[in-house]
């Protein structure tokens, strides 16, 4: 049977994946990916919480993430390929490059 430690191990394996992705990456497009995974893991936690107590708060919040996540999406990918056409890379390196 899965437990709500299961789940909570696999949230947190999934953060750590994501700040690790973070803290390693130069490219703009994977750190927004590990981003991403971090929003999730914190999703898979707050739902397991709800259904462990048995209340609908965990999944309203992840839901309330879910739509803020898909609104980031939408606007980041739209200034990485801005990006991306401008300069022709997506390094972090090349931020340098925007200094007034």
């Amino acid at each position: 049977m899965v437990t709500l430690n299961h789940y909570l191990i696999l949230s947190s394996l999934l953060f750590m994946i994501g700040l690790v992705g973070v803290m390693r990456r130069k490219n703009l497009l994977m750190l927004f990916f590990s981003t991403e995974i971090m929003l999730n893991a914190v999703n898979v936690g707050l739902v397991a919480a709800g259904k462990y107590m048995n209340d609908m708060a965990g999944q309203m919040f992840s839901f309330f993430i879910i739509a803020v996540a898909a609104s980031e999406v939408a606007v980041g990918l739209g200034l990485l390929i801005l990006w991306y056409k401008k300069n022709g890379s997506l390094d972090l390196d090349n931020l340098q490059l925007m200094k007034g």
